[in-house]
């Protein structure tokens, strides 16, 4: 199999895939379109709740229509902080693995830390950081975080996740997803085929310095349900299984 291009392009908050040119859905996208996450709702309800409590008197010096604005757009801002420090440990975690220099933000002290005591504590020696990935067949691309070899004597495919509430089932999905892969971007650029590995597993770094390995099935009936969530995602992008009202009352009527 000739090795195509792979593009990332980075675009204000997020990005997007180019694989020979043509655009690839990225796996996280894939799972937000196709896969059920009720938790999240519960959350939104939460963080409007916390907004209106801790900012009680704040919020009755505004307008109505601004105190309405300011609790909706709560669990937006909430969600882009989160992402933006999941991004920025990302981004420390890189330049880690590869021995280099960091100067690194208070708020982020106990992430760092925590990836550094796994760094250590496992032995693990990279392969591959942050590479880009895509599936030619299913048509789908993303970014795996980590490829180690660790002192267990195998390989591992690893997510890193910052979230506060700890690992959800989604990640078992997105690691299938990046295992069977066609090709990544290698160390120095090159496209190159996805190496095999032996285990996959995310490593949760917490604010207060800890970590927990945690490993997860990627196995052929995990990645079956990553193909029907893609089916999903793509089922809701469709427009061609409505019909314009006109037509449906004259089938019905």
């Amino acid at each position: 199999m000739t090795a195509p291009t792979i593009t990332r392009r980075n675009h204000g908050r997020g990005h997007s895939y180019q694989v020979d040119g043509e655009k690839f859905t990225g796996v996280t996208t894939l799972l937000d379109r196709g896969y059920p996450k009720p938790a999240i709702a519960k959350w939104a309800a939460r963080t409007c709740g916390e907004e209106v409590t801790d900012y009680w008197d704040e919020l009755a010096a505004l307008l109505p229509s601004e105190r309405g604005e300011r609790v909706r757009t709560a669990p937006d801002r909430d969600r882009d902080a989160a992402a933006r420090r999941g991004t920025e440990v990302h981004r420390l975690a890189s330049k880690l693995i590869a021995h280099e220099e960091v100067q690194v933000p208070d708020e982020l002290v106990g992430h760092v830390d925590a990836y550094l005591r796994f760094l250590e504590e496992w032995g693990a020696v990279a392969l591959l950081v942050e590479a880009p990935i895509a599936n030619l067949r299913l048509r789908y691309a993303g970014t795996l975080d980590l490829v180690a070899d660790l002192d267990d004597g195998l390989r591992w495919l690893l997510d890193l996740k910052t979230t506060r509430s700890g690992v959800f089932v989604e990640s078992a999905l997105q690691l299938a997803a990046y295992r069977r892969a066609d090709f990544c971007v290698g160390p120095t650029g090159e496209v190159v085929e996805m190496p095999p590995v032996d285990r996959c597993g995310v490593v949760w770094l917490r604010a207060d310095r800890t970590y927990e390995f945690v490993p997860v099935d990627t196995g052929d009936a995990t990645f079956d349900v990553f193909k029907a969530v893609i089916a999903v995602a793509s089922f809701g992008k469709r427009d061609d299984v409505i019909e314009a009202p006109r037509q449906l009352t004259e089938v019905l009527f």
